[in-house]
């Protein structure tokens, strides 16, 4: 059997467990706490973060505030954010990990794979030929090539500059 070292993750195994939902949780910290949350952007009505858990680095995930599970009941003005986010998270991505792809998409309920289905959310992946590897088929393990830290501290500050641009 071959050992994987993975250090970062005994904070989470170790560490205190929210109650309630994850994403409602995280956004209402205060905003002294968004790098630790991993929190790139905040909007009017949706949010940005990097997935603790991702497929790949740099993968996104852009929720509303407000706590909803149905697509059909999201307010009009979040459900527009979630694509104006998703593509100022693209444009960010492309200019801080050159991906040569991307996988885009929300997974709506339990049986669809919805880690958190009762708060719907958009996943961002960044992929690049040759990502998924003999490790992710064989191994049943994924590689991610850098910490979430190091992919914030270069997603944040091009987040700042889409601003203008998410209407």
């Amino acid at each position: 059997m071959k050992t994987l070292w993975t250090p970062w993750r005994i904070q989470y195994i170790l560490g205190k467990k929210p109650r309630g939902c994850l994403l409602c949780t995280k956004h209402q910290e205060p905003l002294e706490k968004d790098r630790g949350n991993y929190i790139l952007y905040r909007g009017a009505t949706c949010y940005i973060m990097l997935n603790l858990f991702p497929y790949t680095n740099g993968h996104l995930m852009i929720a509303p505030y407000m706590h909803e599970a149905s697509i059909e009941r999201l307010d009009d003005k979040s459900l527009y954010e979630i694509i104006a986010l998703t593509r100022a998270g693209v444009a960010a991505l492309i200019r801080a990990l050159s991906p040569e792809g991307f996988n885009i998409g929300m997974n709506l309920g339990k049986v669809a794979g919805a880690g958190i289905a009762d708060h719907l959310h958009m996943h961002v992946v960044p992929r690049w030929y040759g990502d998924v590897n003999f490790m992710s088929v064989c191994a049943e393990t994924r590689l991610i090539p850098e910490t979430l830290d190091s992919t914030y501290d270069k997603l944040f500050p091009l987040l700042a500059e889409e601003k203008s641009s998410i209407r």
